[in-house]
């Protein structure tokens, strides 16, 4: 049995790249040390700050309420809440809102929950019935953001916490290099705010240097009860697990691969928003929402 490269007590976890072993202990506190060097180092939190964790009820994103909850209970000046937004997607939400429900319960935090059948009028399992275009994670993605950035700043939020982790960043960053999306890439790093706008609320992502395999880790060993099922329209979304799989890969073969996928992606980022000519955020004639065009694509596709 291997002894943790810290305390000598038995190991159950080895990081290769760093080459030492940790036992459970000492493993949650390397993860809550890491996130609070990413916030530290980018002042993604501060005094006065009243933040809007997007629980959707997966680990990364109760590993993110969890941590900035326990980082920052003890400072009455960071308000700390959580929304779940609810899409409509039968037999897989349903079991993650009630998981929240209770973890926000334990936590002592103010929990809302939004759905898309009461804020639009469908869920996502009708607009999947009506339309022929079967790539769901499209309409899901730009309701889901619009409706958590709205919600967030009705609910005086100045920020908003996502769960995304080491490998959700380097597929991302991988995704729109091979696209050619220059204005998302330059969206890359731990608080990808490019413009300011009053109706825009700034995200941040607390867990951007900790890989998937040791946040699922982190949920377990802390007992947060998350849900690990995938999204039944996750299949129709084929590049990010061409680029997952691809990743992974490269990362058994060169440790650390992802790490330097995001460190080069936030070399690019900088250089982008230094030269790259960035309009203004518009807000939609419509709806008069945050957008970058006239109208915005939630008011293009309420119609379907």
């Amino acid at each position: 049995m291997k002894k943790c490269s810290r305390c000598k007590k038995t190991a159950f976890y080895y990081r290769i790249n760093e080459g030492r072993y940790y036992c459970g202990p000492c493993f949650s506190r390397n993860i809550e040390d890491r996130v609070k060097k990413t916030i530290r180092k980018h002042n993604l939190i501060n005094d006065g700050d009243r933040i809007a964790v997007a629980l959707s009820g997966g680990k990364d994103s109760s590993n993110t309420l969890y941590l900035l909850k326990k980082i920052f209970k003890k400072n009455p000046k960071i308000e700390i809440f959580a929304i779940t937004i609810d899409e409509g997607i039968k037999n897989h939400r349903a079991k993650a809102i009630k998981n929240s429900i209770k973890f926000c319960k334990e936590l002592q935090v103010k929990h809302y929950v939004f759905s898309f059948k009461k804020e639009f009028g469908f869920t996502i399992d009708e607009i999947a019935k009506k339309s022929k275009d079967k790539g769901m994670c499209r309409y899901c993605g730009v309701l889901r953001r619009y409706l958590l950035n709205k919600k967030a700043r009705e609910l005086n939020a100045n920020k908003i916490a996502l769960g995304h982790n080491l490998d959700d960043e380097a597929q991302t960053i991988v995704m729109n290099v091979l696209k050619g999306d220059l204005l998302r890439l330059a969206r890359t790093g731990p608080m990808p705010l490019i413009k300011e706008s009053k109706k825009f609320i700034p995200r941040i992502k607390p867990l951007i240097m900790i890989p998937e395999k040791e946040s699922a880790l982190f949920a377990i060993i802390n007992n947060i009860p998350v849900s690990f099922d995938k999204c039944p329209y996750a299949k129709f979304n084929p590049l990010r697990g061409e680029i997952r799989d691809f990743l992974n890969r490269l990362e058994n073969e060169a440790h650390g691969i992802k790490y330097s996928v995001l460190k080069s992606g936030e070399r690019l980022a900088s250089i982008l928003k230094e030269n790259l000519k960035i309009d203004e955020i518009k807000l939609c004639e419509k709806c008069g929402e945050p957008s970058s065009e006239n109208i915005c694509k939630v008011c293009k596709i309420i119609p379907l």
